[in-house]
């Protein structure tokens, strides 16, 4: 079992080849990199201020049909005033973060706490069955594996939003994203069936294929029947009770045979309810983990479980180098809701909205015109030029630099640059 907490620990040395290309091409145009992972661009004082100041909402909500207790861990920025806290079935708790925010949230199952909630009911280090942080209510780090995460980059001085559903260190419970425009005029002209993805993987509560949410819920996560979110219509009920390999059950059945797991097996019922851990959170491997000489999106190839993981959830993180099938980019400046148990399917928006999520990424806008697929120029009107992966960025100073970027390049370059 992986011990550490941090999936970027296990992923340090897990460069993605667009930082790759895009470092050696900035190499041959003289152009310094910033070693560090945190900048600061070039804004006035009160910008920067205002940034820290606590006022963007990132509120929690439990569709679920029992109690869980939600977890949330800082990265930078200011987190919310709980890090931890009860949440019944139809509830919802409102906090607020800083604008330049990073951080996680993930949900915390089969929870028993002592009274004040410093240590776990009935003894022992754990108090929750998946999720769980030290035993305590208000979590000081992050849950344990395996666990599903929401991951936010509020603004990483680049103007942008960055956030995903990450099952990089396995699932417990599904979720949703749902973005809050705040009466922000940019963001209120996207159309919200891009910017909402929700991950559904335990069985029994997947909506049948060709579901139609929008006939009781017309306004389900946020979008309408005007703006439909595009689902997997795919994977049946059947699929998702069996989507995750027995070895990487958080309680896998008795092995069968000789201690061989075939995978996949109808044969041997499975639990309703069971997390799964990825491939690198139970066995630590570097080819699983994607570090040491596996560090490359040519070295490092996706495991059963992460193949499992696009089947159910297309829209999630499953292993280190896919990001691009992953990352949600979107101009920085709104709050948003995570939704446990979201009801519905998952949603596939990044493989079938590809041509207007290029153009959210770049332009901050969707026009409806098709960019050029030979070349294309890449502009900065700022400071700076955030390359982000898994929750971290690097940093580089372009100034106004106009770079013309090949085709060959543009496929890596494309979901990470302003226009």
């Amino acid at each position: 079992m992986l011990l550490i907490r941090d999936r970027e620990r296990a992923l340090s040395s897990a460069l993605p080849s667009i930082i790759r290309i895009y470092t050696a091409f900035l190499a041959l145009s003289s152009i310094p990199i910033a070693n560090g992972l945190h900048h600061m661009s070039r804004k006035s004082p009160e910008k920067l201020d205002r940034r820290k100041e606590p006022i963007t909402p990132l509120v929690v909500t439990n569709n679920c049909p029992e109690i869980i207790y939600p977890g949330i861990s800082t990265q930078s920025g200011e987190g919310p005033g709980k890090n931890g806290f009860k949440l019944d079935p139809g509830e919802s708790y409102n906090q607020t973060v800083s604008e330049d925010w990073q951080g996680r949230v993930w949900g915390r199952t089969n929870c028993s706490f002592s009274d004040d909630g410093t240590k776990p009911k009935d003894g022992g280090v754990r108090a929750c069955s998946s999720g769980d942080c030290n035993g305590i209510v208000d979590c000081k780090v992050g849950g344990d594996v395996p666990v599903s995460l929401a991951e936010f980059t509020l603004d990483a001085g680049d103007g942008h939003t960055y956030y995903d559903i990450s099952l990089v260190d396995g699932y417990n419970i599904p979720m949703a994203i749902v973005l809050q425009p705040l009466q922000n005029v940019t963001l209120d002209d996207i159309p919200p069936n891009l910017t909402n993805p929700s991950c559904q993987g335990t069985a029994g509560l997947l909506a049948q294929q060709g579901y139609d949410p929008y006939n009781d819920h017309p306004n389900f996560l946020r979008t309408n029947s005007s703006y439909p979110l595009p689902f997997e219509q795919n994977v049946d009920d059947a699929q998702v009770s069996r989507w995750c390999p027995w070895d990487l059950q958080q309680k896998a059945p008795e092995k069968p045979g000789d201690g061989v797991y075939p995978y996949p097996d109808d044969n041997i019922e499975r639990p309703p309810f069971n997390p799964c851990y990825s491939a690198c959170a139970k066995n630590n491997k570097p080819e699983d983990c994607c570090t040491g000489k596996y560090n490359s999106p040519s070295s490092c190839s996706p495991s059963d479980y992460s193949k499992a993981v696009k089947a159910v959830c297309p829209d999630a993180y499953s292993y280190a180098f896919d990001d691009q099938s992953s990352t949600f980019i979107i101009p920085s400046g709104a709050g948003f809701e995570v939704v446990f148990c979201p009801g519905a399917r998952s949603t596939n928006i990044l493989a079938t909205q590809s041509d207007k999520m290029l153009q959210l990424a770049q332009q901050g806008r969707v026009s409806g015109k098709k960019r050029e697929e030979s070349s294309l120029t890449y502009r900065r009107r700022g400071s700076t030029t955030v390359l982000k992966r898994s929750g971290a960025t690097r940093s580089s100073p372009l100034g106004n630099t106009v770079l013309l970027v090949t085709s060959a390049m543009a496929a890596s370059v494309l979901a990470y640059a302003e226009m």
